[in-house]
């Protein structure tokens, strides 16, 4: 389980978890975030999850199928350097 910053809600920090994990690749495009998974992983309630799906979905990184789950959502290319 993870140990969360008492100075932050626990919810931000979890999004933060997973956008890294979209960004390195650990969840690939149309990778199922499972709401029960989340909880348990993390030790936290399902409202705190759905703040999670709900800030990513509006980020576009994730998309959310009525009665299917939230999946990671196709990311655009990052620019050249």
């Amino acid at each position: 389980m993870m140990e969360f910053d008492p100075t932050l809600p626990k919810w931000t920090q979890i999004a933060d978890v997973i956008r890294k994990r979209i960004s390195t690749g650990e969840y690939p495009v149309n990778y199922l975030l499972s709401e029960t998974k989340l909880e348990q992983e993390f030790g936290v309630a399902r409202v705190t999850v759905r703040k999670v799906t709900r800030a990513l979905r509006e980020e576009g990184l994730i998309i959310t199928t009525h009665g299917m789950g939230s999946f990671v959502a196709p990311q655009p290319p990052k620019p050249e350097s």
